[in-house]
């Protein structure tokens, strides 16, 4: 039996980049998509190459959970898939292939897990032995089952959990079984995923442990309310590339939130005061997502030279490369808040009015210095000058004066205090 799962070979026109420097249309957001299942793919591939080494005692479950993958990708290849691509598998092979000895829970063995979740979900009627990790079985995107003992089996047509005597029927409500929730909003259904150790690998904060019943229902209607108001096209590239929300903790004051190129697919946010900031947090976040994407495939910056540059949205300077970063996600916040400039409810309209006035001006102001920074490559240049030709159209915009002023004024201050914090 052919036991390799493979990957495809992908690259963008000159004028998808263009277009995903305008936000991107469907057709290349779907080829970022596509390209980073097959970085998962070069990946698990990697993970099953260092368990044939057999450097561990666990390695042989490892293999048979690639050779169970390749099946599970030959029966049914959107099960496959959806495992395959789940933004915590992508993290823990990094973690695997690294071997820095930072995560002892991150060995090749971990493989059978992923198998046995593809499997599960394919239906299949086959069995496969899988690791226990502090007395659990973690089956990504899916949940974790109780479990006594080193390794478990899982069987995936009942599907259930054998391990010390114990049987765990891998369904809802099932004594000593935890789901991944599910949450419907819009055209978009996603896990809230609260269980998997690998969820977010960042370090701005902390993921949350398991929500209560109360706690992930009022995630669901903040996310329900923020959809209506998403712009279409940001909707659209939501709705391809987020398929999982990991709950934050929430800072002493205020809310946050990230993603990681290492986690494609997964947002991770705390909560959220209303449904317009929680739309603007995943247009934000997803603009991240879509340039981490990118730049797997194409260079955009030149290596870094040392020098470091103001970014209107820190409190700290930044390599250009990072700047461009900023500058992608806040150029997705000012397309935001230019469409709720038409909203009926004055005091998100006048917010709406400041935010695009500032971020528009701010962006142009980014976006320039990377112009003339010389740190851009070729593609790099061409990507940031199409974000410029949007910039300027947006500027010539009416905006009413007292958003300018006020958005004028945040402006100053921040500046003023990121030279008195750098000189």
């Amino acid at each position: 039996m052919n036991d390799r799962v493979s990957p495809s070979h992908h690259a963008l026109t000159r004028e998808q980049l263009s277009s995903l420097a305008r936000g991107g249309d469907a057709a290349a957001v779907g080829r970022l998509v596509a390209a980073q299942r097959s970085k998962h793919v070069i990946l698990l591939a990697r993970v099953a190459e260092l368990a044939r080494r057999g450097k561990h005692q666990d390695d042989a479950a490892a293999l048979a959970g690639y050779e169970l993958l390749a099946l599970v990708q030959q029966r049914d290849p959107v099960a496959a898939a959806e495992v395959i691509s789940y933004p915590s598998v992508g993290v823990w092979a990094l973690n695997v292939i690294r071997a820095d000895g930072t995560r002892t829970d991150a060995r090749p063995s971990g493989l059978a897990a992923v198998a046995a979740a593809a499997a599960v979900r394919a239906g299949l009627d086959v069995e496969i032995e899988v690791p226990v990790r502090d007395g659990a079985v973690l089956l990504p995107s899916l949940g974790i089952a109780a479990a006594a003992g080193s390794t478990a089996v899982v069987a995936a047509a009942g599907p259930e959990a054998r391990s010390g005597g114990q049987c765990v029927k891998l369904r809802s409500g099932a004594p000593g079984w935890q789901e991944l929730r599910r949450i419907t909003f819009g055209t978009r259904a996603v896990l809230v995923d609260d269980l998997d150790p690998f969820r977010m690998p960042a370090t701005d904060s902390a993921p949350m442990g398991r929500l209560t019943p109360g706690q992930a229902e009022e995630l669901g209607g903040t996310l329900r309310a923020a959809w209506p108001v998403l712009p279409l096209a940001s909707a659209a590239a939501i709705a391809a590339i987020v398929t999982v929300i990991v709950p934050y903790q929430a800072p002493a004051s205020g809310y946050v939130s990230t993603s990681s190129p290492q986690a494609f697919g997964a947002v991770a946010m705390s909560r959220q005061p209303d449904a317009y900031t929680c739309g603007e947090t995943l247009v934000h976040e997803t603009q991240h997502l879509k340039l981490c994407a990118l730049l797997d495939l194409v260079a955009l910056t030149q290596p870094d030279d040392g020098e470091r540059y103001y970014a209107p949205w820190r409190t700290d300077p930044r390599p250009a490369s990072a700047l461009l970063q900023g500058a992608y996600a806040f150029l997705g916040v000012c397309g935001f808040w230019r469409e709720q400039r038409q909203v009926t409810e004055p005091a998100v309209r006048d917010r709406a009015q400041a935010e695009f006035a500032r971020w528009r001006d701010e962006v142009a102001r980014a976006v320039a210095t990377l112009l003339g920074s010389g740190q851009l490559t070729g593609l790099g240049e061409v990507f940031t000058e199409n974000m410029a030709e949007v910039l300027d159209s947006w500027r010539r915009e009416p905006v009413p004066g007292e958003a300018i002023a006020r958005a004028r004024l945040e402006s100053e201050q921040h500046l003023a205090q990121w030279q008195a914090d750098n000189g």
